[in-house]
């Protein structure tokens, strides 16, 4: 997991370079297009030992709770999205960080699948827009 300042979300698959568009993820091998973006929201991590990279999610996110975005259409930036359904936080997370715990501390706080309606590049410190919420910040965690 690399850190980036900003990714172009492509249509149906996710964002661009991510294993998840490519293909390559544990969740979707060879299935591009299954699972395409992923956010989880900063107030996920308080009160744990698990820092926000080591969650493995997409796009971090601020000021929002993102289970709210679950049906909806969003919009991060210009890139419209929709949130499919609730993304569990799974124990390879675990391995992959040398911690324990990662499924229980982070119950029904792992963030959500969301799929991409609309092409475009994501930058940390984007807004997203959602009608009911009104505007958030973001921040790109990967």
């Amino acid at each position: 997991m690399q850190p980036v300042e900003s990714s172009r979300a492509l249509i149906g698959q996710g964002l661009e370079r991510d294993r998840y568009a490519t293909g390559q993820g544990s969740w979707n091998k060879n299935h591009i297009g299954k699972r395409q973006i992923t956010l989880i929201s900063s107030r996920s991590f308080e009160g744990t030992d698990f820092l926000p990279h080591e969650s493995r999610r997409n796009l971090l996110t601020k000021g929002i709770e993102v289970n709210t975005l679950i049906g909806k259409h969003f919009m991060v930036g210009p890139v419209l999205l929709k949130g499919i359904k609730y993304c569990d936080p799974c124990s390879r997370i675990d391995s992959l960080s040398g911690k324990n715990g990662f499924p229980e501390k982070l119950f029904e706080r792992g963030g959500i699948i969301a799929e991409v309606f609309g092409e475009g590049i994501i930058t940390v410190g984007d807004l997203i827009m959602v009608a009911e919420y009104g505007i958030h910040s973001l921040t790109v965690v990967k």
